[in-house]
């Protein structure tokens, strides 16, 4: 098997643009998003709801529904290849195989008519050729990987708990031994304690395989955890991009300083958090300028027209002019660095 390398880039995303389109609006789900993930990596995107996360995720893996999904613009380049260019039945080879997606509820992600083993099993037989006894052994060792008794492997769906189903979709998704995997919103159905197992278990097999991953959530929390790097997603774009260290120790973008604002801190007593006022814009009907301009504290006349994301000497990116004088935008900085 072929060594994967940390630093070797494996998944770049580029100015990616997706609409949902009907005959009476159009939704501007995803504007223009960019950033890049190598062998090894984590990133999380953190956002509200809505605020185009998942859309970015199932744009990756080529799932969206088409109508009314429309790839406005952008490429996704995944080991070199434009997902963009390729058949789709070279996409189902890479789908499944290696790109794998835990998708955001256990309870409908697996089919309730079918049993566990087989589940796990389908995919192995389709990617790695095994006949059926082959596919059944490797599915009855991907269940003891994430702690499933393999006397369980003909059992259904509806015999699991909710953190039993995750971790069944945990082994689907990791059967084949994906180097990239994305997970949305993974422990959102699940309660504490059984989060903290899952994000445990996916750390420690992401580590044993060198897996890429994608991490979508509403949590800071899970992404300190389990993240190298985090972008701040609002209004179908990234408005702030870096290391977790840049990050947490230096929120730039005010949603994102409001964001940390609305976290209890045990250090510190109030009677109240700070919440962000206002509510995200209508994504049918976006602000010509900065997305946040409605709800933003510091706006001035100069965030009515577009803002670039800027990016600072150490690497961490933010779309806001308040950063204008100490630092460049990222266009211009890609350009000195060729």
């Amino acid at each position: 098997m072929e060594t994967k390398k940390e630093n070797k880039l494996l998944l770049s995303v580029r100015d990616l643009t997706v609409n949902y389109e009907t005959k009476d609006e159009t939704v501007h789900a995803v504007n223009g998003v960019s950033f890049d993930l190598n062998y090894g990596e984590s990133i999380g995107l953190v956002g509200e709801t809505g605020a185009g996360k998942t859309t970015i995720a199932r744009s990756i893996l080529r799932i969206l529904p088409t109508p009314p999904a429309k790839l406005v613009r952008g490429e996704v380049t995944f080991d070199g290849h434009n997902l963009y260019q390729i058949s789709e039945e070279e996409m189902r080879q890479i789908r499944g195989g290696r790109i794998s997606m835990v998708f955001q509820d256990p309870m409908t992600a697996l089919n309730p008519v079918k049993r566990v083993g087989w589940q796990i099993a389908e995919g192995i037989r389709y990617h790695e050729g095994l006949d059926q006894k082959q596919a059944d052994e490797k599915a009855v060792e991907m269940l003891k990987l994430v702690g499933i008794s393999p006397d369980r492997f003909r059992e259904y769906p509806h015999q699991f708990s909710g953190g039993m189903k995750q971790r069944v979709v945990l082994a689907i998704a990791l059967a084949c031994n994906p180097d990239l995997l994305i997970a949305d919103e993974p422990t959102s159905a699940l309660d504490v304690t059984i989060q903290a197992q899952v994000l445990e278990m996916i750390e420690d097999l992401q580590r044993h395989r060198n897996t890429a991953m994608i991490m979508i959530t509403h949590d800071f929390g899970v992404v300190a955890k389990s993240c190298n790097k985090v972008a701040v997603v609002y209004a179908g774009e990234i408005i702030e991009y870096g290391a977790i260290e840049q990050v947490f120790e230096r929120p730039m973008h005010p949603y994102t300083v409001g964001l940390f604002g609305a976290i209890p801190n045990l250090t510190t007593d109030v009677d109240r958090l700070t919440p962000i006022p206002g509510a995200p814009p209508d994504p049918t009907d976006l602000p010509g300028g900065c997305k946040f301009l409605p709800r933003c504290p510091h706006a001035t006349e100069q965030c009515k027209r577009p803002v670039p994301a800027y990016t600072m000497a150490d690497g961490h990116q933010c779309r806001c002019n308040l950063y204008a004088d100490e630092a460049k935008p990222v266009a211009a900085a890609q350009a000195a660095e060729t």
